[in-house]
């Protein structure tokens, strides 16, 4: 009899225990369903502000040593999809992006963190721009709490490149998807 109240003690305050629990998250002040034009990319015929939105995680691992954000479209007509940002190296002790953080010139970026070349080409966020009069595309924007501390990568780095070593790399990642159509 009292082995079975001990047992049931203990596992009462485990599940006690994980009802508080907190999943990892992605949130933003500036994202809802639908990106705005200070979201969408200047050029390519899009006329946008080219801005990367706040973006705040929380609830991370408690082992995580450091963390990335990409973010990525996988309805671009291009039998790949299109990165439209990839930033790591973002030191574990941080949660959030200012908004306007892909844009390099600023040096809002946490310290130690690296942009790299996305496919418009360059380093930094490019804002959405779908071809004109396509279906609602698909951002998704992704946080990943990653086991290593620096990923050996440079802003030279391609996305795939970058995608595989994080993902090879990854403890726990979190999503948010906004649309956008012109």
């Amino acid at each position: 009899m009292q082995k079975i109240m001990l047992i049931s003690v203990v596992l009462t305050l485990l599940v006690v225990g994980n009802v508080g629990a907190q999943e990892f998250t992605l949130k933003s002040d500036d994202l809802g369903g639908q990106l705005t034009q200070s979201q969408v990319f200047s050029g390519f015929g899009c006329n946008g502000k080219n801005i990367s939105p706040s973006l705040k995680w929380i609830n991370a691992p408690s082992n995580t040593k450091s963390f990335a954000v990409t973010v990525y479209d996988p309805d671009a007509p291009t039998g790949s999809g299109w990165w439209h940002w990839v930033i790591f190296n973002i030191p574990a002790g941080v949660n959030e992006l200012k908004a306007d953080t892909g844009r390099i010139e600023k040096n809002l970026a946490p310290a130690g963190s690296i942009q790299s070349v996305t496919d418009f080409g360059k380093p930094g966020f490019g804002g959405a721009c779908p071809p004109q009069g396509d279906k609602a595309h698909r951002y998704i924007f992704t946080v990943y709490a990653l086991s290593i501390t620096k990923l050996d990568l440079d802003e030279k780095t391609s996305p795939a490149m970058a995608g595989l070593i994080l993902n090879s790399n990854t403890i726990a990642k979190a999503s948010l998807i906004a649309y956008y159509r012109r």
